[in-house]
């Protein structure tokens, strides 16, 4: 019996009792959709969170008060007062720092914003003229802070699209609206062009001079900053302009040992790694969870093939007494378990496709789908076919042809 009437052969038995074929397909289809469908949202996940660290700015280093030590951040000397108005000045200007293109000093605390009867929370940020270049913000209506308001200590704000929602439901164009930061009032000169909600978005925020964000609303007397945003010249020399930063802070905090350090640095690519660490061991962890399903669809193959050794114990018998070998039995047999569990696998991954791209869409993440998931349907489903279906065969092969005759 060559392969293709082994095939003809199976396919015909399997479709004998339809409704426990598609029962035993079905555990495959459910495990091989689940595994695919997870890798291809922890992928997606990783790809939004990339793409929200690079809207942040091209090339960005942050630098922040307190020592980063242990793997967490911790109070350096003087902790949120680490970082001063001047220190950002010395990056900008110093001839050591060659490598850096644009230095933003910047504020950021939370407080409470009103307009009207309407109140949120927000985090409002002291910044610069520099603070739209350096985070690649850009607005959609009416105009960005400029030097002359950080000058004069302007009680002027840039809002973002979702403060405008919470504050002015019923307003398309709030510039020129006032509002109130902390009890103090406030005129809106500009809306940013939404980023979408994520990591280090603006959508959320207030942005108003820097100077007036210390000195007016939150009562800072030393010019200290919440961060210093470095846009470095290229992605090439980031960690020069790391470097370069570190060394002249460590000499302007008087500070020999960089392990003593009372700032921390962090990169794009420190940031996205640590992301991307977390979202792909959730996505394995979650991913592993998914493929147990696998398993119980492999012990329900074979289940349903040990049943059909058993239904067809006489055929086999005739069979074998007329002269089938055992490597014929069993090579039926495991052709059925590997149809089951093909077909199952294919199904899977058309399912696990379709599940993806649904919830991408309802949760507005990339869509995203991995070769290596598809190759791995394919494979884990042939893989099951043949470690599940070896068993029933053999059973089948070993069978004595006068007993299996002989069997009710």
């Amino acid at each position: 019996m060559d392969f293709s009437e082994l095939v003809q052969e199976a396919i015909s038995t399997l479709t004998v009792n339809k409704l426990r074929t598609g029962l035993a397909v079905l555990g495959i289809i459910i495990g091989i959709g689940s595994v695919i469908a997870l890798i291809s949202l922890g992928q997606s996940s990783q790809a939004s969170v990339s793409n929200q660290i690079e809207s942040l700015g091209a090339n960005l280093l942050t630098v922040m008060p307190g020592s980063q030590r242990g793997g967490f951040v911790q109070g350096g000397q003087g902790s949120a007062t680490t970082l001063t108005l001047s220190d950002a000045n010395a990056v900008s200007t110093s001839p050591t720092v060659t490598d850096v293109n644009l230095v933003s000093p910047e504020y950021e605390k939370r407080a409470q914003i009103t307009a009207g009867g309407q109140n949120t929370n927000a985090s409002v940020i002291g910044a610069t003229p520099v603070y739209s270049a350096v985070h690649n913000v850009s607005v959609a209506m009416g105009v960005f802070i400029s030097q002359q308001d950080v000058n004069a200590d302007s009680r002027v704000a840039v809002i973002g699209p979702t403060v405008v929602t919470d504050l002015f439901p019923n307003v398309s164009n709030p510039v020129g609206q006032s509002i109130r930061i902390s009890g103090q009032a406030f005129k809106i000169i500009g809306v940013t062009v939404s980023k979408g909600g994520g990591l280090g978005s603006v959508d959320s925020a207030v942005i108003v001079p820097l100077s007036t964000a210390q000195e007016v609303l939150f009562g800072v007397t030393n010019f200290s900053l919440s961060s210093i945003s470095v846009q470095a010249k290229s992605s090439k020399v980031m960690t020069e302009a790391e470097n370069q930063i570190g060394y002249l802070l460590l000499n302007r905090h008087n500070i020999a040992d960089p392990s003593q350090a009372d700032f921390t640095i962090l990169s794009q690519s420190d940031i996205l790694g640590a992301v991307t660490q977390v979202t792909g061991t959730f996505t394995a962890l979650l991913s592993g969870i998914a493929a147990i399903s696998l398993l119980v669809g492999g012990i329900g193959i074979m289940n349903i093939m040990l049943v059909t050794v058993t239904e067809r114990t006489r055929e086999i018998g005739l069979r074998k007494a007329l002269g089938a070998k055992k490597k014929t039995i069993v090579s039926q047999f495991l052709v059925e378990a590997i149809i089951l569990t093909f077909t199952g696998g294919i199904a899977g991954m058309l399912f696990g496709v379709a599940v993806s791209l649904i919830i991408s869409k309802v949760i507005n993440l990339p869509f995203t789908i991995s070769p290596g998931s598809v190759i791995l349907a394919i494979a884990v489903s042939g893989a099951i076919g043949i470690l599940f279906g070896w068993y029933p065969a053999r059973k089948a092969a070993n069978l004595q042809p006068i007993e299996a005759l002989r069997y009710e």
